[in-house]
C-alpha cells in the first residue's frame, strides 16, 4: 500500500522538467519506505506493530526521515496540490482499515497532498468497533475517526424522486443498447412491479446500478427470445435474493403448472399455498420485511402463485409473451440464453417464412426436425403464433406433419403421460386445416394421405373438423370430396394386406382400417365385407382390431361398438357371428382363445342394443 500510494502521488505530478525534482524526491521517499513491505511480512496485519515500525522509520535522523524532508521541500517549491481519492473504505477489514488510516496520517502527511476518503459512516464505525485498537465502543470509534477526518463532506440525501429518475434513465439506457422498446402493456407491468415491489429495494445509486448492470450484462442473446419485463424481475431476484432465485429452478414444475400435485396438496387452500412459499423463502434467507414483495414479484411471473394471491391468471397470455411462467420458455431465463434443445425465435420465424415461400433452408430443416423430436413444445409454439394472429404456412405445416406423423420420438407429457406427441400433432392439424379456405382443404388432405401414416392423420383431422357437419345440416361439398380422396389413398395403402392372413396385418395397417371409418364408411365396409366373403374370419379380424388389454375400460364399450358399426355394420356383424354367439361359451385353451371368448361375451351383452352413433 505504501509503494502504491507514493507511486500514485508521483504519477499525479506533471511530466515536464520543472516538476522533475518533485517527482524524484517523491520517488526517493517511496523507495526509502518500501522495505516496510518486509516489516509487514514480519508483523502480518498486526496494525500496532506496523504503525510503530512506520513511526520509527520516519522519525529521528534516519534515511527515511531525510527522504521525507526532501520530498516535503520539493512539494512546497512545486506548489502543485495533489488529491488522493480512496473509495469504499468501509469494505476493509478492521486491521486493513487501521493500516490505511495510520499510513495516511503518518507517512502520507505531505504538503499539498490531500486525501478524499469515501465511506458509509455507519458501516465504518461498525468496522472500527471490531478492531483491537478501538474495541466495542462507538464513542471511541467516533473519536478515532475525527482525528483522521479534518473536514466532513456529507452527501445529500438520495431522495425518492432521485431514485425514480435514475431507475428511469438506467432502464432507458438498457433498452436502447439492446434496441428494445416497451409496449403499453409492458410499461404497465413494469410500473406495477416497480411501485409495488421494487421501489423500496432500489433506493441507492449502488443498488440501482448493480441491478441494471446485471440486466445489461446478461440480456445478450435473450433479446427477442424472452419477455423483457419478466427478465427484469427474474434478474432482480437473482441479484438481490439469489437463494430465492434458486427456488425457481427447484420448483419449476409447480411454478409453471406442469407438476402432478400430491394428494396432500390437491385440496390446499390458496392461503396455505402462500404460507408454504413464505416458509420456503424464509428458509432461503429472505428477510421478513421483504417477504411480501418477493412473493408479489413471483405472483407476477407465475400463474399458480398469482391465483393463490387472489388475482386472475391467464396462462395463455404468459406463453404468448414468452414469459418465465411458461414451461416452453422457463429454461431461457435460467441459463441466460436459448438452450441447445430449444429453437431461438429468429430461427423459428425464419423457418416459418421459408415454409411459406417454399424455399426450405437450414432453419426450416431444423424446425421440422424439432417437430418430430420435440413435438409438444413445437406444436404449442405454432399455436401461440396462431393465437397472436401471425400468418402461418398452414398447408406446408400439414404436409410436414403428415410426413413426420409415424416417426414422432417426443416422450409423453402431462398427467400420467396422456399428452402424447400424436395427440399434440392431431390438435395442431385440426386447427391448421380450419385456417385454410374450404376449397383448398381436399387437395391438402390428399397430399397428407400420400403416406400410410399421413393417411391416418388426414382421416383423423377430417373427422375432427367435420364432427358436427353431418348433424347440423347439408354437408358442404368439400367434405365429400376430401372423404373420397382420403378413402382412395387408404385403399391403396392396404393393397398388400388383401393377400395376407389376418394375423399378419401390421400395426399400421390395423390403424389404417380404424382410420378409414373417419373418411368413407361405405368404402371401408365394402372392403371389409369383400375380405370376409373371401378368406378372412370375422372373429379373427375383431381379435386383431380390438386390443386384449383395454383396462380400465371394457373390452367393447359403446364407443368401440359405434366404430364397429361404422366399419362392419352391427347387423352384418351379428349375422356373421350368429352361430358363435348362440353357442355356449367354451373354456379357452390359451390366451388367444381367451381374448376371442371375451369379445364374444361382450357382444352377447350388447346384442339387441343400438349404440348412440352420432356421425360414426
Amino acid at each position: 500500500m505504501t509503494q502504491a500510494l507514493f507511486s500514485e502521488i508521483r504519477e499525479a505530478l506533471p511530466k515536464d522538467e520543472r516538476w522533475s525534482e518533485a517527482r524524484q524526491k517523491i520517488g526517493g521517499f517511496g523507495r526509502a519506505i518500501s522495505p516496510l513491505g518486509k516489516a509487514t511480512a514480519v508483523f502480518g496485519l498486526d496494525s500496532e506493530g506496523l504503525i510503530q515500525e512506520v513511526s520509527n522509520r520516519i522519525s529521528g535522523d534516519t534515511s527515511a526521515s531525510a527522504a521525507k524532508r526532501k520530498a516535503e521541500e520539493a512539494l512546497r517549491k512545486a506548489g502543485r496540490p495533489v488529491l488522493v481519492v480512496m473509495d469504499d473504505l468501509d469494505r476493509l477489514t478492521p486491521e486493513e482499515l487501521l493500516v490505511v488510516f495510520k499510513l495516511v496520517r503518518l507517512v502520507g502527511h505531505l504538503p499539498g497532498v490531500y486525501y478524499l476518503i469515501s465511506f458509509d459512516e455507519r458501516t465504518l464505525l461498525d468496522v472500527l468497533q471490531r478492531s483491537e485498537l478501538v474495541g466495542n465502543s462507538e464513542p471511541r470509534a467516533r473519536e478515532f475517526l475525527e482525528k483522521i477526518v479534518q473536514v466532513r463532506l456529507d452527501l445529500p440525501a438520495f431522495r425518492e424522486r432521485d431514485a425514480d429518475l435514475l431507475v428511469d434513465r438506467s432502464l432507458s439506457a438498457v433498452l436502447a443498447s439492446h434496441s428494445l422498446t416497451l409496449t403499453p402493456d409492458e410499461q404497465q407491468r413494469i410500473s406495477e412491479a416497480y411501485y409495488r415491489h421494487l421501489q423500496d429495494r432500489l433506493r441507492t445509486p449502488r443498488a440501482i446500478k448493480r441491478f441494471f448492470g446485471q440486466v445489461d450484462a446478461t440480456l445478450g442473446q435473450l433479446t427477442g427470445n424472452v419477455d423483457i419485463v419478466d427478465f427484469l424481475l427474474v434478474t432482480f431476484l437473482r441479484t438481490s435474493e439469489p437463494r430465492a432465485y434458486q427456488l425457481l429452478w427447484q420448483h419449476r414444475a409447480e411454478l409453471t403448472g406442469t407438476s402432478v400435485d400430491l394428494p396432500s396438496r390437491r385440496d390446499e387452500r390458496p392461503e396455505q399455498r402462500i404460507d408454504h412459499w413464505r416458509t420456503r423463502l424464509l428458509d432461503a434467507g429472505v428477510a421478513e420485511q421483504h417477504l411480501d414483495s418477493v412473493i408479489g414479484l413471483m405472483g407476477m411471473l407465475f400463474a399458480p402463485l398469482r391465483q393463490a394471491l387472489g388475482y386472475g391468471a391467464n396462462t395463455q397470455a404468459i406463453a404468448l409473451r414468452r414469459g418465465v411462467g411458461s414451461i416452453d420458455y422457463f429454461d431461457r431465463y435460467m441459463v441466460f440464453g436459448v438452450p441447445d434443445d430449444d429453437l431461438p425465435e429468429h430461427t423459428f420465424d425464419t423457418a416459418l417464412q421459408q415454409l411459406t415461400d417454399g424455399t426450405l433452408g437450414t432453419e426450416a430443416d431444423e424446425l421440422l426436425l424439432r417437430l418430430r423430436d420435440d413435438t409438444q413444445r413445437i406444436t404449442r409454439r405454432i399455436q401461440y403464433k396462431r393465437v397472436a394472429g401471425a400468418s402461418l404456412p398452414a398447408a406446408a405445416l400439414l404436409e410436414a406433419a403428415a410426413r413426420q406423423y409415424g416417426h414422432l420420438t417426443a416422450t409423453p407429457q402431462g398427467v400420467f403421460g396422456l399428452f402424447t406427441a400424436n395427440r399434440a400433432m392431431d390438435f395442431l392439424a385440426k386447427d391448421l386445416l380450419t385456417d385454410l379456405a374450404e376449397p383448398e382443404r381436399p387437395a391438402i388432405l390428399k397430399a397428407m394421405a400420400q403416406s400410410p401414416d399421413g393417411a391416418v392423420l388426414a382421416a383423423r383431422t377430417l373427422q375432427r373438423v367435420t364432427a358436427r357437419q353431418d348433424s347440423d345440416g347439408p354437408t358442404p361439398g368439400w367434405i365429400g370430396e376430401a372423404r373420397s380422396l382420403i378413402s382412395h389413398e387408404i385403399a391403396q395403402h392396404l393393397t398388400l394386406a388383401v393377400s395376407r392372413p389376418i394375423h399378419e396385418l401390421t400395426e399400421l395397417e390395423i390403424t389404417l382400417i380404424w382410420a378409414w371409418r373417419h373418411a368413407e364408411t361405405s368404402a371401408a365396409r365394402a372392403w371389409i365385407s369383400q375380405r370376409l366373403d373371401q378368406e378372412w374370419a370375422l372373429l379373427d379380424l375383431l381379435a386383431v382390431l380390438i386390443p386384449p388389454d383395454r383396462a380400465p375400460f371394457p373390452i367393447i364399450d359403446n364407443d368401440t361398438l359405434q366404430s364397429l358399426d361404422a366399419l362392419i355394420g352391427l347387423e352384418a356383424l351379428y349375422s356373421r357371428l350368429g352361430p358363435l354367439l348362440d353357442a355356449p361359451a367354451a373354456d379357452p385353451d390359451n390366451a388367444q382363445d381367451e381374448h376371442r371368448a371375451r369379445i364374444l361375451e361382450a357382444l352377447r351383452g350388447h346384442r339387441g342394443n343400438t349404440p348412440n352413433n352420432g356421425n360414426g
